[in-house]
């Protein structure tokens, strides 16, 4: 006799729902999370995920308080950043848009487009001008491209096309300190799947020079916050004040420090096993409270992996610090919070997991133990060759629950609840926001028609469906499928 079982949905599992009640964690998303940061005070921080939405958290609190939904996206949220000096945030991701948010009334302001449509937007910058409002930003898109944003005139700016492959982080370079020089961002650096780091002029989008060729796709870029401040990093055996400095991290695991002004690449730092997903630093915020001890603290980075492993470094001097092992899967974002008041080194990371974690780094508090991980989690089914429903529950959980839960109660996520979805007119759900395309099909939901979505696929037989290219075309993965959901999703 056959019976579903909860590990059709990882999240549902005891092990996943103890880690989700751990104090500080950000629980309100429907999916994996794809993009954190937290704001310059330390007292929010913005998330987005896969389920299309971006959330706003006022983490000064415990359990944090969510204070925004941003609803508007029509795909994964991929990227985040707030707009420092304004109330403003920007939110970009799989649909190809950037949109600027008001976070003091949750209202879009404008939605920014030019990347070419279906191409992924995977990273967003601000510059740090020196000014009390930030003006521009910059995305970087799998088009092979990065584009500047005027958040004044709201008009776009220049593209930087020079890439042979995919962008996928931009910086802004920080304003020079020389005399004479502009106290502007007048430059903006790239790092692309053809393995160069490059440097641009932001006034015209014209290529500078390559400031790396690494041979391999570099994910990640993040420029150092110390590099705006009388730090100093020691390369060489001298020592160099007042540079710019970016890390970066390759698909192959690779990563380290490169100087902006000469190129050079002052540090490598150790090999991960797997590709640097994510970096992040952390500064500190003034206040009248702070102890020597803070006042003291080195500057920090980080960077995360796809071996689920988080690596701590102090900026001033890249000495490596120690590092911290995740077991639940790869770690896509990651946010270190500005330390204040003696408040302990706190960092967020997400992964799979519909939630994100908080972790003390200082005064250290462990990872979770490796052995605790329970698998299969959600991606992780094996199936049961023999049993065809078993057969129908490992597709659905390898290509439907990231988007779809199977209860009645299912939130949050980027698809509909698919509890009683046979029989069911299409787009007639009460509680979701279907696309205005779907409203006017007919189709109702049954074997032949569920079969045919998956067949044809939905750019074809749904079309203006935001549902996610999935074409299956194995007809026994198709006929197990549906014939699991038709017993499945029974109210």
């Amino acid at each position: 006799m056959f019976a579903l079982v909860a590990p059709a949905d990882g999240q549902t599992r005891p092990d996943v729902a103890a880690r989700r009640a751990n104090p500080g964690n950000l629980v309100g998303h429907g999916g994996p999370v794809k993009a954190i940061q937290v704001s310059g005070d330390g007292t929010r921080a913005l998330t987005g995920s896969f389920d299309y939405s971006a959330i706003l958290w006022d983490i000064t609190v415990e359990p944090p308080k969510q204070l925004l939904r941003l609803d508007g996206h029509n795909a994964a949220v991929n990227a985040v950043v707030f707009v420092n000096g304004t109330t403003r945030a920007l939110t970009a991701g799989d649909d190809s848009i950037v949109r600027l948010w008001d976070l003091a009334t949750g209202k879009l302001i404008h939605a920014f487009e030019g990347h070419d449509a279906g191409s992924k937007i995977v990273g967003l910058s601000v510059a740090r001008d020196g000014r009390p409002v930030e003006t521009w930003a910059v995305s970087s898109g799998w088009d092979r491209t990065a584009r500047l944003w005027n958040l004044e005139t709201l008009q776009p700016g220049p593209i930087l096309r020079e890439h042979t492959g995919p962008v996928n982080a931009a910086v802004f370079a920080a304003p020079d300190a020389r005399p004479g020089t502009p106290k502007q961002s007048s430059h903006v650096v790239t790092a692309s799947a053809d393995g160069t780091v490059r440097m641009f002029r932001a006034d015209t989008g014209a290529s500078v020079r390559d400031i790396a060729k690494l041979g391999q796709s570099v994910n990640a870029l993040h420029r150092l916050s110390s590099s705006d401040r009388d730090l100093i990093l020691r390369a060489g055996g001298r020592t160099e004040a007042r540079q710019d400095f970016v890390v970066y991290g390759t698909v192959a695991g690779q990563s380290g420090i490169v100087d902006l002004r000469s190129g050079e690449t002052v540090r490598t730092l150790p090999e991960t096993n797997r590709p640097i997903l994510a970096l992040g630093d952390v500064t500190r915020v003034r206040s009248n409270h702070d102890s020597a001890e803070v006042r003291n603290a080195p500057y920090l980075f980080a960077i995360a992996s796809g071996d689920g492993r988080v690596r701590v470094f102090s900026e001033g001097d890249a000495h490596f610090l120690e590092e911290y092992r995740h077991p639940f899967g790869p770690v896509w974002a990651l946010a270190l919070v500005p330390r204040y008041d003696d408040k302990p080194q706190r960092l967020y990371y997400a992964g799979l997991d519909d939630f994100v974690s908080l972790w003390q780094v200082a005064p250290r508090k462990p990872f979770e133990e490796v052995d605790a991980s329970q698998y299969p989690r959600r991606f992780q089914q094996t199936g049961k060759p023999d049993d065809p429903l078993a057969k129908g529950e490992l597709q659905f959980a390898r290509k439907c629950s990231i988007c779809h839960t199977l209860t009645p109660d299912g939130a949050n996520r980027a698809g509909p609840t698919l509890h009683g979805v046979f029989g069911r007119r299409i787009a007639t759900l009460a509680g979701y926001n279907f696309s205005p395309e779907l409203k006017t099909l007919d189709i109702t939901w049954n074997a032949e028609t569920i079969a045919k979505l998956f067949e044809l696929g939905p750019d074809k037989f749904t079309p203006g469906s935001k549902m996610p290219l999935q074409v299956m075309a194995d007809k026994g993965e198709r006929d197990a499928l549906v014939a699991f959901l038709e017993q499945a999703t029974r109210p």
